[in-house]
Order: C-alpha cells, then sequence, then structure tokens
C-alpha cells in the first residue's frame, strides 16, 4: 500500500546495491526467464536497444522462457513489432503501439538535436523538408543516401548530413522488413511509421508523461528522475514524478538519491539467487539508469566500451562479470574476476543453452555436448575487436 504521508529522501528507507541489484533484475525478466510472449515482452520492457539488428533477439533469449528467434522475427514481419529511432535518439525495436505512444514523447529531444545541425540547415525552411521527404519516403521506402539527394535538389547549399539528420529528427521513420528480421539481411530503408503502420499519427493520443513513468518504473525502477531522463533521453521529468509521489513508494539508494517505486512491485531479497546471463550489446539494463552501479562495479566502468562500439556482456551473480562474443560454432568469455567452480559451469551451461537455443553456426540445433566449439574461457578484447553480434 502506498504510503498516505509523502517521504522525502532524507526520511526514506535505503536500498543498498545489492537489493537495487535484484529489484531491476526482477524487472527485467532477468532473475528467472518468464513465460511470456515475445509481444508481451517487448511491451513490459518499453522496446528493446537495437542499434544492430541481432541484439533485441538475443535480449529476449535472455528473458524468457523457450523463445526462439523465429517469434520475434515473426512480429517484424507482420508489422506488430518496428525499429525506429526513439530513446536516447538510438535504435529501439518497439511495439507499433508503443512506438506510435513514445516517439512524440521524445520530439522534444529530437527538435533539440536539430539545432545542432543549425549551421548546415541555413535558408532551410524545416516544415517543407518534413513535407518533402514525407512524399518521398511514403512513395516507397527510400535509402537515407536516396533521402539526401532528394533534399539536396531542393536545397543544394546546404549540408547533406545536417540534412538527413532534419529529415530523421522532424519525422517518425521506421526501418522496413526485411531489415531486422533473423536470417534475413536488407539495406536500411525508411518510411514514416503511421504509412508502415497504415494508421495516420494524428489519429493516435500520446500517452500522459506520468503513465510513461509508471511504466518505466515497472521495467527499470526503483529509480530516480535522472536515471529516468537518461533513459528518455529527455529532461524537465521532475513534475511528473512530484504529481505522482503520493502513489509511489519513496527510497534513497547508499549516495542519498532519492528513488520512486511502484508499491506492488517486486523488490526481490538482496541475497535472491541470480543465474548467470549472457546479454548482447547495447542492452538497456546496462544503459538506463544514471548511476550504473546497481548492475556495474565501479572497477569494471568502461570496461564493455571500445572506441563507439561495445562489447556482448556476461552477469554472474547479478552483475557484470565479462564480455563474450561467438565464434563460429562456439562462445569465448572473457571474465573480469574470478569466479567459483560453480559459477563458471552455470556459465557454460547458460552458453550452451544460449548456442543450443540461438543457433548461427554449422551445428546449430545439435547437442550441446556433442561437439563443437563449445563455451570457452580465454581473452578477445583489443583496440581492433568487433563486436559479435554488429552487422
Amino acid at each position: 500500500m502506498a504510503s498516505t504521508t509523502p517521504l522525502t529522501a532524507d526520511r526514506a528507507p535505503v536500498l543498498d546495491t545489492r537489493a537495487l541489484n535484484r529489484a531491476t533484475l526482477a524487472r527485467q525478466l532477468l532473475l528467472d526467464r518468464a513465460a511470456r510472449s515475445a509481444q508481451d515482452a517487448v511491451t513490459h520492457l518499453l522496446g528493446l536497444q537495437a542499434q544492430n539488428a541481432k541484439p533485441p533477439y538475443y535480449q529476449l533469449h535472455a528473458r524468457l522462457l523457450g523463445f526462439r528467434p523465429a517469434e520475434l522475427a515473426g512480429l517484424m514481419e507482420s508489422r506488430q513489432v518496428v525499429r525506429m529511432v526513439t530513446l536516447r535518439s538510438t535504435i529501439h525495436t518497439h511495439t507499433a503501439a508503443d512506438a506510435l505512444a513514445l516517439r512524440p514523447l521524445v520530439q522534444p529531444a529530437r527538435d533539440r538535436e536539430i539545432g545542432n545541425f543549425r549551421k548546415g540547415l541555413v535558408g532551410v525552411d524545416l516544415e517543407r523538408l518534413a513535407r518533402i521527404a514525407r512524399a518521398h519516403v511514403e512513395g516507397a521506402p527510400r535509402t537515407m543516401g536516396e533521402i539526401r539527394t532528394e533534399l539536396l535538389a531542393e536545397w543544394p547549399d546546404a549540408d547533406p548530413a545536417s540534412l538527413a539528420v532534419a529529415a530523421r529528427c522532424k519525422l517518425p521513420l521506421v526501418q522496413v522488413t526485411p531489415r531486422g528480421v533473423w536470417g534475413r539481411s536488407g539495406q536500411v530503408r525508411l518510411t514514416t511509421l503511421d504509412n508502415w503502420l497504415g494508421r495516420p499519427a494524428d489519429e493516435v493520443s500520446p500517452p500522459p508523461v506520468e503513465e510513461v513513468v509508471l511504466r518505466y518504473l515497472g521495467a527499470f525502477g526503483p529509480a530516480s528522475v535522472k536515471d529516468m531522463q537518461i533513459w528518455a533521453g529527455l529532461t524537465r521529468l521532475r513534475g511528473a514524478f512530484e504529481r505522482l509521489r503520493p502513489e509511489l513508494l519513496v527510497f534513497r539508494d547508499e549516495n542519498g538519491v532519492e528513488l520512486f517505486d511502484l508499491p506492488d512491485a517486486p523488490r526481490p531479497d538482496a541475497g535472491t539467487p541470480a543465474p548467470p546471463r549472457f546479454l548482447p550489446e547495447f542492452d538497456n539494463l546496462l544503459l538506463s539508469h544514471a548511476d550504473r552501479s546497481r548492475v556495474i562495479p565501479p572497477a569494471f566502468k568502461g570496461r564493455t566500451w571500445k572506441g563507439n562500439q561495445a562489447h556482448c556482456t556476461l552477469l554472474v551473480d547479478g552483475f557484470l562479470a565479462g564480455v563474450w562474443k561467438r565464434t563460429g560454432s562456439g562462445l569465448i568469455v572473457e571474465l573480469f574476476t574470478e569466479i567459483s567452480r560453480a559459477q563458471r559451469q552455470a556459465v557454460v551451461e547458460e552458453g550452451e543453452l544460449l548456442l543450443l537455443e540461438m543457433g548461427e553456426g554449422p551445428d546449430a540445433g545439435a547437442d550441446p555436448g556433442a561437439g563443437g566449439d563449445g563455451v570457452r574461457f580465454g581473452s578477445f578484447t583489443s583496440p581492433t575487436s568487433p563486436t559479435s553480434l554488429a552487422e
């Protein structure tokens, strides 16, 4: 039951790092695989980071009981889920309903992004640009290069890259299939979300921001105002939290930061076992809080990145413990810290499950104990190491 007396951080109970870790893992469906459909999971998680095409499939494999790539691929092909730029100006896989709801929410951030390119857009009428680009991509899905060419014909003195950014920010552009479909490949081609779904955007009423706050807490809480602002790539969300304060529980972390949460959300005991999980690059678990120490030990901060690319990550006991990549029909795991023999065995078993159920190599579908590369521990990170799932 929610408190009838609103609490402030100085009087709120403290949640230590392990308690925050277990609560977040429970929301993220990472303590136990959930018996949910892929569509239900994508809805619950408010989307899946999808800078590359394959990570959404691996995100669901880590979270769902019996998940197979064909399930999400079918949702992509039937247009029940889509890939588009939304949160943090990055590509996400959303349900159609959430794409329609969340894209207007982040429009202020997209407008600010255009401002960063104003020097390349001198003399460009942005509303006219949006109309021209819309007609072009709704005539047929277009590559970004084709969009630039169309806009340069109207504004030959403008910066081509700035014109492309303006089109992407002004319009809700979705990547059409086969891009993003497991087992297929395709160039990035874009059309408007409403054209792809056959649903006029002006017929959709975006939800109140308070509703999105509640859903964020359900998937990522307990969380601070700044946490949600980092997740969404937005500012000025304090007012929505304050309006919701009477309905929420209030905690604080070990640094005194005020955290909000849903009264009926799971907050497991800090000692709850957390099995190892193989997560792809750019998993939202590692990107959706201002203070990421609830998952990333301070000693390992920055270890999952090389330049502007990210390695796939391994959780052991709920926390970042290493990185991994696929190698033909096997996996190589690079640990950041010593783990017990029992934990190593659990990592191997989880990796073999991934190889069995997410087969991409020649041994896909084979008995994981019957040969193949299997799961190996070693080192592979270097300045030239590619990410394992990137296209």
